[in-house]
């Protein structure tokens, strides 16, 4: 705290659970800096843009998927899964792994417990839970990090930090470069930090906590490190900044980057092969897509609701 100063501005950091900054970004526009999760990011580009530094990819670690008792991938697919959160990158990267899955949100620090308890057959966990899961007895049914990694060979896009468009470009950069020389302090004063962090820890011991911020605090911080294969996902995820794509069609794009359909496409003609893409499913697979639409979206669409 206090370690980077900018003359003129002064910085409060709320503690609030990633959903509800999804939400408050989206609905809102409530920070003037937020962290939000990837897969939220379409939803409100319109109020907000990437920074390009603060963001978090899993170098073969990320949400996890979790169960009382062993269960084969099939019987994942058949199973109700507490997640936390719709706007979740976890929740995109369940949905890429088995698209026809039934969900149900739950506060991320109570997917655990609730399993435990015999509520759900299965949780979506995140954040530290990661690393604390076993502590409960829990046996890890599948890593999607790792498993994003054995698909892409990438690693796995969680979270960015993102900053109000309506602060304007000078503002935008000092805020920019005052985090960037927060996140640059933080590396370069390892123990400082870790002592800082350990409030924000929520039942971590410090070898832990020390685990989890390396996890989550490193190189790839500082800068995303983008390469040719993540441009075309960075490509095939642009979408029109007033008319985000809805996740059924995300779930179905990704699946085809990831499973390799694109890999003879030239960068320049994805925004096409996506269309065609896409109006293909709509014209003779609808029903593939609406087995993909959230189960909230698709009552929504019965009732009329927008």
């Amino acid at each position: 705290k206090d370690k980077v100063v900018v003359p003129g501005y002064r910085f409060t950091h709320p503690l609030t659970d990633i959903e509800t900054l999804n939400h408050k970004a989206m609905k809102e526009a409530y920070y003037d800096v937020t962290a939000v999760s990837f897969h939220a990011y379409p939803y409100l580009q319109d109020n907000y843009a990437i920074m390009a530094c603060g963001g978090s990819v899993g170098e073969n670690y990320g949400p996890m998927i979790i169960s009382p008792r062993p269960l084969s991938l099939d019987e994942v697919r058949k199973i109700k899964i507490a997640i936390p959160g719709t706007l979740t990158s976890a929740y995109l990267t369940l949905k890429i792994f088995a698209p026809e899955v039934e969900t149900e949100v739950v506060p991320f620090d109570q997917i655990i417990p609730q399993v435990l308890e015999g509520k759900y057959d299965a949780g979506l966990i995140i954040h530290e839970g990661q690393l604390t899961y076993a502590h409960s007895g829990l046996p890890k049914i599948i890593a999607l990090g790792i498993w994003w990694r054995e698909q892409t060979g990438m690693p796995l896009p969680l979270g960015g930090n993102a900053i109000r468009r309506s602060l304007g470009p000078d503002v935008i950069h000092t805020v920019t470069t005052a985090l960037r020389d927060s996140i640059q302090f933080g590396l370069d004063h390892r123990q400082d930090a870790l002592d800082h962090a350990m409030q924000y820890a929520r039942d971590l011991d410090p070898e832990l906590a020390n685990q989890f911020v390396g996890m989550y605090v490193n190189e790839r911080t500082l800068n995303y490190g983008p390469d040719g294969q993540e441009a075309r996902l960075v490509e095939i995820l642009k979408q029109p900044q007033y008319q985000p794509v809805p996740v059924e069609k995300q779930v179905a794009i990704i699946y085809a980057v990831t499973n390799g359909y694109l890999d003879e496409v030239p960068v320049p003609h994805i925004r096409q092969w996506e269309r065609d893409f896409l109006s293909y499913l709509e014209a003779r697979h609808p029903q593939l897509l609406g087995c993909i639409r959230p189960k909230q979206q698709q009552a929504d669409d019965a009732t009329g609701r927008p």
